[in-house]
């Protein structure tokens, strides 16, 4: 979806109100940046604002395949375009990356994930805000929500652990109809409400909060030839076991992202 129709529908009504729920669950999630550095990826603007006081710093990087805008509309441009898998960011430079309407459009989304894993310190946190697969919202193209892959919380939960990201926290907005009509916009809140009790399934996002988890990358050749020659622990002293069997690792770089599914990592050590 281009960038001007983006900024078309948060300049509406409708688009004012979905600003208002969402962000009210993305604050839910990250309730303290003070100090710290976020970057937005994708079309993330409309809920970066409410940072802006408090954070070190906030970027708006949007898609080159979406266009550009420029944000904020006053002080100095925080805004650029960029290629989504090559993120002009030096390794683990910022702590927090806030991605929306950015994983449902984009053509290469596990790399995309990869190069928010590089650019995110030691426990840094991702917030993605996804079109979900059973709202309403994904079945009416008259709003952004209703273009491209919506998802699940399994297929997020799934999509985030190949990422090396933790899932850490889960929301969930708009349960009123996409429609504009002025008496559903008028009950918003009230429907955003009664939906969470009754049908909390349905709404028409997912957020789901991540942790960048770090791990100690063990090549296959080398896991199997171990696995051959892993003797009995019960025999060998244990400081002796672990260092012929595990010692082969602590070259390892932990700021290595996976290179895909075949590569199963071992699990280090997590930052909260």
């Amino acid at each position: 979806m281009h960038v001007i129709d983006l900024r078309d529908f948060y300049s509406r009504p409708l688009g004012a109100v979905v600003r208002r729920l969402v962000a009210r669950q993305v604050r839910r999630l990250w309730p303290n940046v003070t100090g710290e550095t976020i970057v937005g990826l994708g079309y993330a603007t409309p809920y970066l604002t409410q940072f802006r006081d408090e954070a070190a710093a906030t970027l708006a990087f949007m898609p080159a395949a979406q266009g550009v805008v420029r944000w904020p509309a006053d002080g100095a441009s925080a805004v650029a375009l960029v290629d989504e898998v090559s993120l002009p960011l030096a390794d683990a430079s910022v702590e927090r990356v806030l991605v929306v309407h950015g994983v449902e459009t984009v053509d290469a989304l596990k790399p995309m994930l990869r190069e928010v894993w590089r650019v995110l310190t030691p426990g840094g946190r991702l917030l993605i805000v996804a079109t979900n697969r059973s709202g309403l919202w994904a079945r009416v193209d008259s709003t952004p929500f209703g273009h491209g892959r919506p998802f699940s919380k399994r297929q997020l939960s799934h999509l985030l652990r190949e990422g090396m990201f933790s899932p850490a926290g889960w929301a969930q907005a708009l349960y009123m109809p996409p429609l504009r009509l002025a008496l559903l916009v008028r009950s918003a809140i009230w429907l955003e409400r009664v939906g969470a009790i009754f049908w909390p399934g349905f709404s028409g996002v997912v957020l789901v909060g991540a942790i960048k988890e770090m791990y100690a990358m063990v090549p296959p050749a080398q896991r199997r030839f171990a696995a051959r020659l892993r003797p009995e622990l019960g025999y060998l002293p244990q400081d002796r076991a672990g260092a012929r069997f595990t010692g082969s690792n602590s070259n390892a770089s932990a700021e290595t992202p996976p290179a895909g599914r075949g590569n199963s990592p071992t699990k280090g050590s997590g930052q909260d």
